[in-house]
């Protein structure tokens, strides 16, 4: 199975910078792009930890034929040559570093999952009294950007897999059709078929906290769970 267009290859090619893309999400999220046809550079403070974590991601693509390029760049330069920015870093300082790029103009996907953990598993963190979510802080920290949710509730670990795609959807929730479509189009690097419009921004208050869900799942099965929405025709 190919990603959607010619060939095999995408039917948009994208420029992907990856904030937080020394991490297991966002190399995991850069490896897939990479592998099915879009460029990425892998974005940190430090551009030699992001060089080292493209290089893994290079040696991985050794022998794909198609694929794109990956290299690493201080966050700056990253999101200055992208023309998308993935943001996948921690909750805590997440404001405080979405609030020193300089995302004007970008279509931005927000991966961030606001999580605590306690004696009884993983949970939600209750953002802005229930009225908010990091997708929804991102868009206000940063207004001349076009801020999407997507790829909250996709593991790590089956993202780094040998695996060509994921047996999962990846639902994506916006504001902005054309930035939704973004998120929909490099989902089908992850999982074979373009993502699934989940409606407005504000319902990343739901995918964000339902990670906490997966993640009681895994723990359970020891497995590493995915959501499936069914009733769809065949994508």
């Amino acid at each position: 199975m190919s990603v959607p267009g010619t060939g095999g290859h995408p039917a948009h090619r994208y420029t992907v910078a990856v904030i937080g893309g020394t991490g297991p999400q966002g190399k995991g999220l850069g490896y897939r792009f990479a592998r099915h046809g879009h460029d990425i550079v892998l974005g940190s403070r430090a551009a030699e930890k992001a060089e080292a974590s493209a290089t893994e991601v290079t040696e991985r693509l050794v022998g794909v034929a198609g694929a794109g390029v990956a290299r690493g760049a201080t966050n700056a330069d990253a999101i200055a040559a992208a023309d998308v920015v993935l943001l996948a870093v921690p909750y805590d300082g997440h404001d405080d570093l979405v609030a020193s790029l300089d995302l004007a103009g970008k279509t931005v996907i927000s991966c961030v999952n606001p999580l605590a953990f306690d004696k009884r598993g993983a949970h939600g963190q209750v953002i802005n009294g229930g009225e908010g979510s990091a997708a929804e802080s991102a868009q206000e920290l940063a207004p001349e950007a076009t801020v999407v949710g997507a790829f909250h509730n996709v593991s790590a670990i089956g993202l780094w897999s040998e695996d060509d795609f994921l047996d999962e959807d990846v639902i994506v929730v916006g504001d902005s059709v054309e930035g939704k479509q973004v998120a929909i189009d490099l989902a089908a690097a992850v999982t074979g078929r373009p993502g699934i419009d989940g409606g407005k921004l504000r319902l990343a208050r739901v995918l964000e906290p339902f990670t906490a869900v997966l993640i009681a799942i895994n723990r359970k099965y020891k497995i590493h769970s995915g959501i499936r929405v069914s009733g769809l025709d065949a994508r």
